[in-house]
């Protein structure tokens, strides 16, 4: 069944298809898809907050450089269900259940005729990614952007989260907002002055815009229960073996959000995995500065290339 796209905020080629997908425990998904199925299709995996409109750019880029895309609005954001009591609070139990959103994905592209070559993974979705290629999710290469593989929390704060989270659980309010989670949750009304995602003015103004025109978009503080899921799958992560696959991963070192250190040592540990470094880059390096951005597109479509 077709789903709404805001071409108005995307800055993308009209989509072959943007339809509702519905996950294994009846969670309600919005997935788009460019292309007419006969380039080789690049899945991208979205970071937390962030909707399918978001990667108009990066849909673009991929299109120009030959390759048919697929994007995905993860539970809890976008589009996709959310929590009805605090639609504007990132949810999930257990980040299993963004497995059940990637199965789905999987089957509808499968229904389409079309199957994934490459995954192209930010942030959170580098997460979720990492556990899909581990399971088995079968794909040719994959291209992280500052994947969240560690986050830059306090130890105290890290250790603090879980048994908070089972006491709130017990109380049935664990699905409240991170303690002391602040105003930099809300993009749309964010300074760009102080912001940690880019350093580029306009793209900064483009996401905030987006979010203005379109408020049911919008995706503030994750819960505490999110919270607690994230550090347990990370942690379980850094126990696991990298895939035996090609990889590229690229972040800024200016990056305050993801744990540098976790992503240096997964890529060293990584066979045949290429590390790329930005100096000065914030967490966005898809939509850093162009000398940023347009470096890791090139990179990220080599790799594709070589591995097609």
């Amino acid at each position: 069944m077709s789903a709404p796209f805001h071409a108005d905020i995307a800055g993308a080629p009209p989509p072959a298809s943007v339809e509702w997908l519905t996950a294994s425990d009846g969670v309600r998904l919005r997935a788009a898809r460019w292309g007419r199925g006969d380039a080789p299709l690049v899945a991208v995996f979205p970071g937390r907050t962030e909707m399918v409109e978001k990667y108009g750019s990066t849909v673009t880029e991929l299109v120009g450089r030959g390759f048919d895309v697929a994007v995905i609005d993860w539970r809890g954001q976008g589009l996709s269900d959310r929590l009805p009591d605090a639609p504007l609070r990132g949810d999930v139990p257990d980040f299993a259940d963004y497995q059940k959103d990637v199965r789905a994905f999987w089957a509808w592209l499968a229904a389409q005729g079309v199957a994934p070559r490459f995954v192209l993974a930010h942030s959170m979705g580098g997460c979720i990614a990492l556990r899909a290629l581990i399971n088995g999710l079968g794909i040719r290469a994959v291209s992280f952007s500052a994947p969240m593989w560690g986050l830059t929390l306090p130890r105290a704060t890290v250790a603090a989260v879980a048994p908070l989270a089972a006491f709130l659980r017990a109380l049935k309010q664990d699905t409240m907002e991170v303690p002391g989670a602040g105003e930099e949750f809300e993009l749309w009304n964010f300074p760009f002055e102080r912001n940690e995602l880019t350093r580029d003015a306009v793209a900064y103004a483009h996401a905030q815009a987006q979010l203005r025109a379109h408020p049911e978009l919008r995706l503030g503080a994750p819960s505490i229960r999110w919270l607690a899921a994230a550090l347990r799958e990370m942690q379980a992560l850094q126990q696991l073996d990298a895939p035996n696959l090609p990889a590229l991963c690229g972040f800024g070192t200016a990056d305050q959000i993801v744990s540098q250190t976790a992503i240096r040592q997964r890529m060293a540990s990584w066979p045949g995995g290429q590390l790329v470094e930005y100096d000065g880059a914030l967490h966005e390096v898809l939509i850093e500065r162009a000398g940023v951005r347009d470096d890791f597109f090139a990179k990220t479509a080599a790799l594709f290339a070589a591995s097609a």
